[in-house]
């Protein structure tokens, strides 16, 4: 399909989360390459918007997940147009339902095997169904349908001058690498036991690093945190900065670490897009859909291992995307894997 001279009008649909939504500013370097003058509308989740309000060039339009079917009449106001193509991005119920209340022409949404929740309803064109393939990947197909080839992945991630003078300001440039441990996910299955997470730690710290606690500031993070440092063999050269960094300055935190420890979270996914190599703790997703894009040569996988265990079957004969949350999952990553994983790293260094 050749691609017009003159941008259409394009409303991406895509809430959350907060490492999904990163996933999709490589298909917004795509389309802004292609049509320059292009502002495309994107309907996003207030927290994801937090995250991304710096970006150049897009009309955000928060949904407040919280103002159900009153938020989605009061969008359908908001967006007060019929644009030519909305890109619906998400496939949950409440991103299909919220769909129906924009009005477009072409809709594009996911493949059939990644469809659920009534996508199909609310979309009369889909991208082309490959298998095996990154999420990342899947999002940055929605430009095909659209008559372009996806451009080089490029996130551009913003990130103000404010956000990396308070990055700065945490620790003294002295020459020690950073390790930066990010320990749960909003998934509590997903995450490591804290006093593996802490072995870890001491690992890195007998090696000379700095390591910097990070995450939100709910109570499961402090407390996992407090779990953390209460297992330490030392608590020299270990900065607690849990629940003190704002949405806009943890990219600049990622950005400043040399590497990121965490399970299958945000944090990992802005991590890899502002270019901070990431060790991934993996078993109740697959690493190869959901870890991080750039390189995964770090990363902890006994997703495989997990498939067995509970599933009965290796994880190729899975259905693609396949969770596995079950009780102890993550007890499958030993301290061993996780140190082994640090260390490849560390040998790239030399």
């Amino acid at each position: 399909m050749p691609v017009a001279c003159d941008p259409p009008s394009i409303c991406l649909l895509r809430l959350s989360a907060l490492g999904d939504v990163t996933h999709v500013l490589p298909l917004l370097h795509t389309l802004r390459c292609a049509w320059p003058d292009l502002t495309p509308t994107w309907v996003i989740g207030k927290a994801e918007h937090r995250l991304l309000e710096g970006v150049r060039g897009v009309h955000f339009v928060e949904y407040d997940k919280r103002s159900g079917l009153a938020g989605m009449r009061m969008l359908r106001k908001t967006l007060d147009t019929r644009f030519d193509v909305l890109l619906q991005l998400q496939v949950s119920a409440r991103a299909n339902l919220l769909s129906a209340f924009i009005r477009a022409g072409r809709r594009i949404g996911y493949d059939r095997a990644r469809s659920k929740d009534g996508h199909g309803l609310v979309i009369n064109e889909r991208i082309p169904d490959r298998p095996g393939i990154h999420v990342l990947d899947a999002i940055g197909s929605f430009c095909e349908p659209l008559g372009l080839i996806r451009a080089e992945v490029t996130w551009n991630m913003p990130i103000t001058g404010e956000a990396r003078n308070w990055a700065r300001a945490q620790w003294d440039d002295d020459g020690r690498r950073t390790l930066l441990v990010s320990p749960c996910s909003s998934h509590a299955r997903r995450n490591w036991r804290a006093e593996r997470q802490a072995a870890l730690v001491d690992h890195a710290l007998a090696q000379g690093w700095r390591v910097v606690l990070c995450g939100g500031r709910s109570a499961l993070e402090r407390a996992t945190g407090d779990a953390i440092l209460a297992a330490l063999r030392t608590h020299v050269g270990v900065l607690d900065l849990i629940g003190k960094d704002s949405l806009q300055q943890l990219p600049a935190l990622l950005e400043r670490a040399d590497l990121l420890m965490a399970p299958d979270s945000g944090p990992m996914h802005i991590a890899n897009a502002v270019g901070t190599h990431v060790l991934g703790l993996h078993a109740a997703s697959n690493p190869d859909r959901s870890g991080p894009y750039s390189d995964r040569r770090f990363c902890v996988n006994r997703y495989d291992d997990a498939a067995r265990r509970y599933l009965g079957k290796p994880a190729n004969d899975l259905k693609w995307g396949t969770k596995i949350e079950n009780e102890g999952v993550m007890d499958l990553i030993q301290v061993d894997d996780a140190i082994a994983a640090f260390e490849r790293y560390r040998s790239t260094l030399a």
